[in-house]
């Protein structure tokens, strides 16, 4: 499990493909303070891997068939910046949410718009991401946690402060880019729950949660 909080920005070094997969070498400054550990999860642009080996100044991960096919991380080249989190410890303080590393779709930039010191962000999402985000919710855009804004037809909108752009590889996105997107792991639950349950108890149903703001509708 994760946070949604980035605490580095790594880079590709090298991406192999292997069959169907493909191997990455990253480079990150984990493991000056704290060493890297074989089998650890780190979330790469959200995207939750397992440590192979690790390397001077960084580590090797494998990416699955479903993992390129779902992700940004099949179009990631050498250089490419990526936000980096390692996995939480019990005990942690969870300054974002809980995101599990386990990307649901990809989204892309719709529109930077610029607010005083801030910036509004417009996303469109896939039909699949979209049902599950709601007003004042909370989604993972390449591992980032953020606050949902406003819902709309096609996407949805977040507001991202200086702090982030400059501490994030979001400031560096621009509109038509791809992103990853992870949707809160709530209303994923509570969606496949009611779909599951057939019909309504109590009164709860798919169209009380989103009226009340729990799930996207």
């Amino acid at each position: 499990m994760f946070t949604g909080i980035i605490t580095a920005i790594g880079s590709v070094r090298r991406v192999e493909a292997r069959g169907e997969e493909a191997l990455f070498e990253l480079a990150c400054p984990y493991g000056e303070a704290e060493p890297l550990v074989l089998g650890e999860s780190i979330a790469v642009d959200g995207t939750c891997l397992t440590v192979v080996t690790v390397t001077s100044g960084g580590f090797t991960a494998t990416a699955s068939a479903e993992t390129l096919a779902r992700t940004t991380l099949g179009h990631k080249r050498p250089n490419d910046a990526v936000n980096m989190e390692r996995a939480m410890r019990v005990g942690d303080r969870l300054g974002g949410h809980i995101v599990a590393g386990h990307v649901d779709g990809v989204g892309r930039v719709r529109a930077r718009i610029p607010v005083r010191d801030a910036e509004r962000w417009q996303f469109d999402a896939p039909a699949t991401v979209h049902r599950f985000i709601a007003e004042k919710g909370s989604i993972a855009i390449d591992g980032v946690s953020l606050t949902v804004n406003v819902v709309d037809a096609d996407g949805f909108e977040v507001t991202l402060v200086p702090f982030t752009m400059s501490h994030t590889t979001l400031g560096r996105k621009r509109p038509g880019d791809s992103v990853n997107l992870e949707a809160d792991v709530l209303a994923r639950y509570v969606a496949r729950a009611l779909e599951a349950g057939g019909a309504p108890r109590n009164g709860v149903s798919l169209d009380l949660l989103s009226r009340a703001g729990f799930t996207g509708g």
